[in-house]
């Protein structure tokens, strides 16, 4: 989306540049462009030709090195080619350093970073962190940077940053061997992810394995105590019966016959 709006602010001056055919034109359509609000990428124009041909109007070359800056530089590269470039105004001043926050928080993590407010404002050249927070807010509200801020401990968390710088020449192969890296990076997390759900899994089996032989020893434990308790019965039954038989005057000579009677549940005596 940030992006589409980019190019959507970018496309009259594309237009524009095909009218532009002389280097004073050329040159103040680029300082309208990079003044202009919502234009982050420059590659499009940055390519027709009548901005190309400011490569060999001497007095205006320095327009299409400044356009350049502000297409895939830094605030650092404008300070260290100033005295040869175009004074900034304000508004211009404000949209390099917002392209420059891009690239330092997109060159630690594609996805996300933690910079520190010292580092940003050496970076930046801002003079206090009041600026700095200014412009990190500005950053945020204009979509360029989901952030957090934390004054507390002098650092911007930024956990996403908007794609809107252009390519510099030769950058491609680069890119790729950063992209490379974090697609390594990824895999390594998938594969310790994987090897924590074995574990969880493996876990959560042996203790269902440890529940189910519990419940197979609990069971067996029960059936032990049911025929101990059947058994106890049918002994009290048996002393019940000796002594009703005792009690009913068989005499003692049939005492000793009793001992040898199977007096059990079926037996007659019940």
């Amino acid at each position: 989306m940030e992006q589409t709006r980019a190019l959507n602010a970018l496309e009259p001056f594309v237009v524009l540049s095909k009218s532009a055919t002389s280097p004073r034109a050329a040159s103040d359509l680029i300082t309208q462009a990079t003044s202009a609000p919502n234009t982050y990428v420059f590659a499009e124009l940055l390519q027709t030709p009548n901005i190309q041909a400011l490569r060999d109007a001497p007095e205006h070359a320095k327009y299409l090195k400044l356009l350049e800056i502000f297409s895939w530089g830094t605030w650092a590269d404008y300070q260290a080619n100033a005295q040869s470039l175009p004074e900034l105004s304000a508004q211009q001043q404000q949209k390099l350093r917002l392209l420059t926050l891009l690239t330092l928080a997109a060159s630690n993590s594609p996805t996300s970073s933690t910079l520190t407010y010292q580092h940003l404002t050496s970076a930046l050249s801002l003079s206090s962190t009041r600026e700095l927070e200014s412009l990190l807010t500005t950053a945020i509200y204009s979509s360029l940077i989901t952030a957090t801020l934390d004054p507390s401990h002098g650092v911007a968390i930024i956990s996403s940053v908007s794609p809107l710088r252009d390519l510099s020449p030769g950058s491609v192969p680069s890119l790729l061997n950063q992209l490379a890296m974090w697609s390594e990076r990824c895999e390594s997390a998938l594969t310790d992810l994987d090897a924590k759900i074995a574990e969880v899994k493996s876990a959560a089996k042996l203790r269902e394995q440890r529940k189910l032989r519990a419940k197979d020893a609990a069971d067996k434990e029960r059936e032990k105590l049911e025929e101990e308790a059947k058994d106890d019965d049918k002994k009290g039954k048996k002393r019940s019966l000796r002594s009703r038989v005792t009690e009913w005057g068989f005499g003692d000579s049939g005492g000793n016959d009793m001992d040898a009677m199977d007096l059990d549940d079926g037996g007659s005596a019940g």
